[in-house]
């Protein structure tokens, strides 16, 4: 057997200190043949890659605060928050935003953290080669370990399109001098990726931080819409929404549970989550994404309130339509100080100077807020943040059928989801907001998407992918921003990576 040692190049280490500096420790440079390698060893070790997905540089922080505030969606409400996120929302990315990577912490940076969670599983997979376990057993972890590759490498792509793909074969000598890997490889391999997860992963799970086969096939659904290849788009989203009773998924009755940290947990919407433990370990595990968009000063959730960091312009609370039950879940555009009294948004500076007065994003906050035990900013929160769910299944599968010409069926989707916006909490008499659709274009499914997926981190996706950035950051958009699409769709490549390995090269603009 070939005998691998793993470099932090381009995954922790070489983030830090040069290739003749780096420092492996002992066991590290065993390969799993040359240790005692069991059934434990290797849950260890994938249990490890997931847990990089509550760490704050991943969604909870440092990539939810880059793709939230890099859409047309939100925008920096406290002027005097750090630069770094100010540069995000304005489209001055610096070559050292330390969101992407901080050389002095490394792990509260995207780049880096990404490239750990593909150390786990690839180090996964590579001691599955030694296991002596069923092969159902490997199989089922062998999935597990190659749905979160793909999920990352998913990231990456869309980030800063061509990146280093490393997989398990990657030897120290390749890692450490790999070029950057053309985007249509690094999608096959995505691809590859989550077909055999598909392939080997239980059809549904009640634990919905773990891929399902649903999951998986959700993914490679949204992968094929983002590669323009609409019949297998298609192909694969109805196939979920016609098995959905084989994989345990429906659309929640009541959107707002989606968002609920206790219900949440009932419904059979959730296809992959993370879900936060509200325990605070070194600052990690920890929701910010509440305190980042909650206001200063207020009890409506908890008494001590947020950051007022990332808020909606007011043109997208004053255009998304009265009525829709979903933009009453979306906003808080009144709050309760901690006298009682009620405050409109156009007075939340009043609560606290650095309080913007526009309504606040409240699915966050409300999933922190009803929890029992005390909140710190509403981060030690049990909170569950929705990386794919049953209703962006059936908007994948509207965008696909427009495409395609299934107009009709395109209509379907959308008004499944309408229905329920209509049907708010299902106490009350059904708003006539939003009404069905009929014959529905692609621009009609990208604006359902916007709404019903608002504020989840997947509107400055779908800005990338449609090439949206001049219409929607025009003087037209939601918000008026420096948007240059020669530059903008993608991030810059670290430079300290690109110094330790001069293979690499910058992206056009930076």
């Amino acid at each position: 057997m070939k005998k691998f040692k793993y470099l932090f190049a381009l995954i922790l280490g070489l983030s830090v200190v040069g290739c003749s500096d780096l420092e492996e420790d002992a066991l590290g440079q065993l390969d799993p043949d040359e240790r005692n390698v069991d059934l434990t060893t290797v849950e260890t070790t994938i249990a490890g890659a997931y847990g990089n997905l509550s760490a704050r540089a991943f969604m909870s922080r440092g990539l939810g605060l880059t793709v939230m505030l890099r859409s047309d969606m939100v925008t920096i409400g406290n002027p005097s928050t750090n630069a770094e996120r100010i540069e995000h929302d304005q489209f001055q990315v610096s070559l050292t935003n330390p969101l992407i990577l901080n050389p002095n912490n490394p792990e509260r940076s995207f780049w880096p953290r990404m490239y750990q969670i593909i150390r786990g599983a690839n180090e996964t997979l590579r001691e599955l080669e030694v296991l002596e376990e069923e092969d159902a057993v490997e199989a089922e972890i062998a999935g597990r370990a190659r749905f979160i590759r793909g999920f990352a490498y998913y990231h990456l792509v869309r980030l800063f399109g061509d990146v280093p793909y490393l997989d398990e074969t990657t030897t120290t000598l390749l890692a450490s001098e790999a070029t950057r890997t053309p985007v249509d490889e690094i999608y096959e391999n995505i691809i590859a990726d989550f077909e055999f997860a598909k392939q080997s992963l239980p059809d549904s799970r009640t634990d919905r931080a773990l891929p399902a086969r649903s999951a998986a096939s959700a993914f490679l659904a949204s992968v094929y819409l983002t590669r323009e290849n609409y019949q297998m788009a298609y192909d694969e989203a109805t196939d979920i929404i016609n098995n959905a009773g084989i994989y345990n998924l429906a659309l929640e009755p009541d959107y707002r549970n989606l968002f609920h940290a206790v219900n949440t947990d009932l419904s059979s919407e959730p296809i992959f989550v993370i879900d936060f433990t509200g325990t605070n370990v070194g600052d990690e595990s920890r929701d910010y994404l509440a305190a980042f968009t909650g206001f200063f000063g207020q009890a409506t959730y908890y008494p001590s309130g947020g950051w007022s960091v990332m808020v909606p312009s007011q043109r997208v609370f004053d255009t998304w339509e009265d009525g829709d039950y979903r933009k009453e879940v979306n906003f808080d555009a009144e709050a309760l100080d901690n006298t009682g009294a009620v405050l409109s948004f156009a007075n939340y500076s009043s609560l606290d100077g650095r309080n913007a007065n526009r309504p606040h994003i409240s699915k966050y906050t409300a999933m922190a807020g009803d929890l029992p035990q005390a909140n710190t900013s509403g981060r030690d929160s049990h909170s569950n943040y929705q990386m794919m769910r049953f209703g962006e299944v059936l908007l994948i599968a509207a965008e696909a059928a427009a495409e395609i010409g299934r107009t009709a069926e395109a209509d379907g989707f959308i008004n499944m989801i309408r229905e329920r916006a209509r049907n708010g909490n299902g106490t009350g008499t059904p708003s006539t907001v939003p009404a069905d659709i009929s014959g529905a274009t692609v621009a009609d499914v990208l604006e359902e998407r916007r709404l019903e997926l608002a504020f989840e981190q997947k509107r400055w996706y779908d800005i990338v992918r449609r090439e949206m950035g001049d219409d929607v950051f025009g003087p037209n958009g939601l918000e008026t921003q420096n948007f240059d699409a020669s530059r903008d769709y993608l991030l810059p490549i670290p430079p300290l990576e690109i110094s330790n390995n001069p293979n690499l090269t910058q992206n056009p603009g930076y």
